[in-house]
């Protein structure tokens, strides 16, 4: 039996090929599925088998793209109801690939239609010996059960039941492929490390040791992370079956002329710059989002997903790269980028927007001297809830695109958050709403507590690390 993970950082998603002597399954593919060829290729095996855990909300699935360069059948929850060619799977059925045996497990919880798959090598032994658990159960966590409007107690309820009568019964030895590592959102708490055991986690899962079903619902129910508005959209996509990738328009360099004229036609602007050089100069109405930062997750949270997009870059190579990951969260139309950036743009003669950065050194002057002003603290409430500036106002960045009016237009507005990706990115829609004196504290609270201006936030230190860790600390 062989195993090898694939993880994607960011999304912190990990897919996996399991393969025999001669063949093998690849388990919740990524949408770019080329890495799932090169392997089995380069191990001399032929790619047979397709299998999803549950109808991901994060993320677009490759399994039509695999599917179609491979011919492998793909295997999918049957409460699913997916729309594609497929093999329905349920509880208590059997997968076979050579010497191993995959016992369909229904893991509900996270998602209503989740199963897992437990393996039995049966040239070794005739115990289990991996579980691929999808969303179930993590590395020090289990996957959230508040995705789906009013269902919330009884998807706790039946994750519960599902890690406790079923995974939790698996062998100690039994290793846990899980699908999301520490930066996702499918969980609130998750470890950095990307595969562990059932013993392990039994002892050590912070998650799994409360001692009642009712503590164990209000802890999963009290305190979860928002939820991305694109969650809800890519299950839908990926239930129906998305759109294949050689099917998606390739963008093509526009030049200004054109590119002022889509923009005219109803088209957003993306700039994936880096936010620094986003603040010496950019489109007017350009959306900020730095590939450095989080990148698919924020543009599936922010960007509207009915409009077709424009790119403004430095080179050809970070607008492939930002296409790439538009399209990992359901963002396919990007139709072009601008030929020769934002220098095309400036010598064009065309307006230029504008967004000043100040240190926190300077931003500490200014408190001080009690300047009429407003701090605009833009990070998640986890965040906020560790350290924040005395006086601030706080609103998650994503949140500033509908609570925009909850912003004085009439003074000047200093944004920070861990850094200043998302300062930038809440800034450049403010600046949509009619924002004219905005300024972004470069560093943001890194550099505020670097400064010893506050203590030492430890999440921002170690966001790698689950809370329950850092409270400890």
């Amino acid at each position: 039996m062989y195993v090898q993970q694939f993880f994607v950082e960011g999304l912190a998603q990990s897919s996996y090929i399991l393969g025999g002597n001669q063949t093998c399954a690849v388990i919740d593919p990524k949408r770019d599925v080329d890495d799932y060829i090169k392997v089995a290729k380069a191990m001399g095996l032929k790619i047979t088998h397709i299998l999803e855990t549950h109808l991901h909300a994060d993320f677009i699935s490759g399994h039509l793209d695999l599917k179609e360069l491979t011919g492998a059948e793909i295997y999918s929850p049957k409460a699913g109801n997916c729309q594609f060619d497929h093999a329905p799977v349920a509880e208590r059925d059997s997968i076979e690939i050579e010497d191993m045996e995959l016992e369909v497990v229904e893991t509900g919880g996270h998602t209503p239609e989740h199963v897992s798959y437990v393996v039995t090598d049966h040239s070794r032994g005739g115990e289990p010996v991996a579980v691929f658990c999808g969303d179930t159960l993590f590395v020090g966590d289990v996957g959230r059960p508040d995705l789906f409007p009013g269902r919330a107690e009884e998807l706790a309820s039946a994750l519960y039941d599902n890690l406790h009568k079923k995974l939790l019964k698996l062998p100690d030895f039994c290793e846990v492929y899980p699908a999301h590592g520490a930066g996702s959102l499918c969980g609130r708490a998750m470890g950095a490390k990307r595969t562990t055991t059932i013993g392990y986690e039994i002892r050590y899962n912070p998650a799994i040791q409360h001692k009642s079903k009712e503590e164990f619902k209000k802890s999963l129910l009290t305190g979860m992370p928002q939820a991305p508005d694109h969650f809800s959209r890519c299950s839908a996509i990926n239930a129906k079956g998305p759109a294949l990738v050689r099917s998606l328009p390739v963008p093509r360099p526009l030049a200004l002329e054109e590119f002022c004229r889509l923009i005219n036609n109803g088209h957003i602007v993306v700039d994936v710059r880096d936010y620094i050089a986003f603040g010496g100069a950019h489109v007017p109405g350009a959306y900020s989002l730095d590939l450095a930062m989080n990148f698919s997750t924020f543009s599936g949270w922010v960007l509207p997903p009915d409009r077709p997009m424009l790119l403004v870059g430095n080179t050809e190579e970070e607008v492939q790269r930002a296409t790439k990951q538009l399209r990992r969260v359901g963002l396919d139309e990007v139709v072009g980028y601008l030929e020769g950036g934002i220098h095309a743009w400036s010598i064009g003669g065309l307006p230029l927007g504008y967004l000043p950065h100040i240190s926190v050194h300077e931003l500490k002057r200014k408190l001080e001297q009690r300047d009429d002003m407003v701090v605009l603290d833009v990070r998640s409430q986890m965040e906020w809830d560790e350290v924040h500036i005395e006086g601030a106002v706080h609103i998650p960045s994503p949140d500033v695109r509908t609570r925009h009016k909850e912003v004085e237009s009439n003074k000047p507005v200093v944004i920070l958050c861990n850094t200043a990706h998302r300062s930038s990115m809440a800034a450049s829609i403010l600046k949509q709403h009619g924002f004219t004196n905005i300024s972004v504290v470069t560093g943001g609270m890194t550099a505020w507590q670097a400064a010893g201006y506050s203590e030492k936030c430890p999440i921002c230190e170690a966001p790698h690390l689950p809370r329950w860790l850092l409270q400890a600390q």
